[in-house]
């Protein structure tokens, strides 16, 4: 069974650049473009991993990533926090992220820290 990725991203072209790689690697993939939309999409499915951007119009993803670190339902689930602005040691101990990758990305690099969270 594939592994599914849920991408918090209010850039569309991001979103669809990421979505495709991902599907392309045979994941399945859920996207999301506000913080009110992956509420919904969480409490239907659970993914095996988040990608989540820290800037977004109804939210922010360090928040987020918060809460989803410290209820009992989704703490298991990896967590990877993308931001072209944020500093990554802060976010990481800031938002309980298990990965930062800062944008723009090299797409190699990218799916490396996916695979790894996937496989950790």
């Amino acid at each position: 069974m594939a592994k599914r990725i849920h991408i918090v991203e209010d850039d569309e072209d991001i979103r669809f650049i990421v979505e495709y790689l991902l599907r392309d690697e045979n994941y399945e993939v859920e996207s999301f473009g506000s913080a009110k939309e992956f509420d919904q999409g969480i409490k239907d499915n659970k993914p095996d991993l988040i990608i989540l951007d820290v800037m977004l119009p109804d939210g922010n993803g360090i928040s987020i990533c918060r809460n989803l670190k410290t209820n009992s339902d989704t703490l298991h689930i990896p967590i990877i926090i993308m931001s072209a602005h944020a500093a990554e040691k802060s976010v990481l101990e800031e938002a309980c992220a298990d990965d930062f990758i800062s944008k723009p990305f090299d797409l190699d690099y990218f799916l490396q820290r996916v695979k790894k969270q996937l496989t950790a």
